[in-house]
């Protein structure tokens, strides 16, 4: 039983100590230069994302028209109409 509060004792001051800075978000038009760099480190980041969602749309498309092509040959191979 002491074993279970002390578990539980140790997890909410965890979860607790971690809790202060959530609230501490600085405004969107920070003068302090590491918050700015920060920022537009996270615009960069989040650009590059939808960059590589689009390019990896783009890839799975392509992927797939050609795995259509192939199991059509491969069908085709296999009812004996290549010829």
């Amino acid at each position: 039983m002491k074993k279970i509060i002390r578990i539980a004792m140790i997890s909410a001051a965890a979860v607790s100590s971690t809790g202060w800075a959530q609230g501490t978000a600085a405004p969107s038009g920070s003068t302090d230069p590491i918050v700015q760099m920060h920022m537009q480190i996270d615009a960069a980041n989040k650009a590059y994302d939808r960059k590589v969602a689009a390019a990896k749309k783009v890839f799975d498309s392509k992927k797939a028209a050609a795995a259509k092509e192939r199991d059509a040959a491969i069908a085709q191979a296999r009812n004996g109409t290549g010829q």
